[in-house]
């Protein structure tokens, strides 16, 4: 197909996925999705024809959508154009992926900022406004516990405005990856393109050093005092799910070690890697993998 066509083709895909941003539900898939005609956009044309596609895309989405369209385009647009740019200059998939959850991250982070300081609108507040709000109307309509009260309301509330950094660093991984994932497929499959990927699962592993971290946030934990507000008490909140499943992570990277020495089915580790997620304490599979090499003790002879 003319490499001209493709971009236009591209270039009606972003305009459809700003669309469905504005619809709720399928607004979830259209925002793991939409970098990806704006990575192959930038990758694939020159910088005036490209800036021609984003003015075009943004200006319709603008007015068929209103602002919203703008305001996701400009979010989206920013992490797609640094992964295109890398994508240039042949960097390593791994360092791809920390640019773009860096970069994803840091939006997040800013959007809260400006939210308050400029718009003057806490978005913290509103979203436990909101659940208070839900579990009031669940409430009145007989369908909380009895025990429920409004401390445990607010201590969730808390808990939840705690874990944000985390929440915001697991979103932002998420979308990194299957943005990375979709269009490296794309832009090798079909502009013949040579992009690095990500190492085989087989072969992941871990700094040794997140051992050390994780061995020190679960003994600091140990000895937490009753301030749950406390500085290191919301960095733990955050760091020690974080780590959990970073080596969740690592335990499916063994068991597709496992796989490939024992010539097992390649369905086989991705049926075990469905209770790592669900059940946080097999995750130490993974921390063992890391601190000590046991995968010696597997290796064909």
């Amino acid at each position: 197909m003319n490499t001209g066509l493709k971009s236009v083709l591209w270039s009606a895909a972003a305009i459809l996925l700003l669309l469905m941003m504005t619809i709720p539900l399928i607004n979830i898939l259209a925002s793991v999705l939409i970098m990806v005609p704006f990575i192959v956009l930038y990758t694939t044309s020159p910088r005036r024809l490209f800036v021609l596609y984003v003015v075009i895309i943004l200006g319709l989405g603008y007015a068929l959508t209103g602002l919203a369209a703008l305001i996701f385009g400009l979010f989206f647009l920013v992490p797609a154009i640094v992964a295109g740019h890398m994508y240039q200059r042949k960097a390593q998939a791994r360092t791809v992926l920390t640019v773009i959850t860096i970069v994803l991250l840091g939006q997040m982070l800013l959007e809260l900022l400006l939210f308050s300081a400029v718009l003057e609108v806490s978005l913290v507040s509103e979203l436990g406004n909101l659940f208070r709000n839900s579990v009031s109307e669940l409430s009145q309509q007989g369908l909380m516990p009895p025990v429920w009260d409004d401390s445990m309301t607010d201590m969730l509330i808390r808990l939840m405005t705690q874990s944000i950094p985390l929440i915001f660093i697991v979103m932002s991984f998420i979308l990194a990856v299957v943005a990375q994932w979709v269009s490296r497929r794309v832009l090798n499959n079909g502009y013949g393109l040579d992009i690095q990927g990500m190492p085989p699962a087989k072969d992941w592993m871990m700094p040794k050093s997140l051992v050390a971290y994780y061995l020190v946030a679960l003994i600091l934990e140990l000895f937490m005092t009753g301030d749950h507000n406390s500085y290191i008490s919301v960095v733990l909140i955050n760091m020690i799910p974080l780590l959990r499943l970073v080596f969740a992570i690592q335990t499916v990277g063994f068991f597709f070690f496992l796989a490939d020495q024992k010539r097992w089915h390649k369905a086989v580790p991705l049926l075990l890697a469905v209770p790592v997620f669900l059940f946080p304490p097999l995750s130490l599979i993974g921390v063992l993998d890391v601190a000590f090499p046991i995968r010696k003790s597997f290796k064909r002879t």
